[in-house]
């Protein structure tokens, strides 16, 4: 298979071990409870810690945890992440926004190195 950047439409690989399509995802999931004052971090922190134990590609940052996965790993870590805390009788916030690319892997550090390359070539 042969994978084209600025294709519209790729081939979508098949999970040798499931035999269904694999449907890689990038997700940036931020998960929060409401109503418990200034300082959210340490709910936050129980959310990210169900992502982190996932074995999903993933990195914190600010804001959000990025994740790499088929898209129902994906879906499934955050339903997850997001139970953590509403399960404990938080109100709770998920937010998701996700990239679904079939045919491409990687793309946590692929995204970034391309965009620093163009920057690059720019100077």
């Amino acid at each position: 298979m042969v994978l084209d950047r600025n294709a519209v439409k790729q081939e979508v690989p098949i999970d040798p071990e499931t035999g269904k399509p694999y449907l890689n995802t990038v997700a940036a999931i931020q998960v929060s409870a409401a109503g418990v004052g200034s300082e959210v971090s340490p709910y936050v922190s129980q959310a990210i810690e169900v992502i982190r134990e996932s074995g999903l590609p993933q990195e914190t940052n600010a804001l959000f945890t990025n994740v790499e996965g088929d898209l129902d790993e994906v879906l499934k870590v955050a339903g997850e992440a997001a139970k953590k805390l509403a399960e404990q009788g938080y109100r709770t916030s998920l937010v998701l926004h996700m990239d679904i690319r079939p045919g491409f892997t990687g793309q946590l550090t692929e995204k970034p190195k391309l965009v620093d390359e163009i920057l690059a070539s720019k100077q």
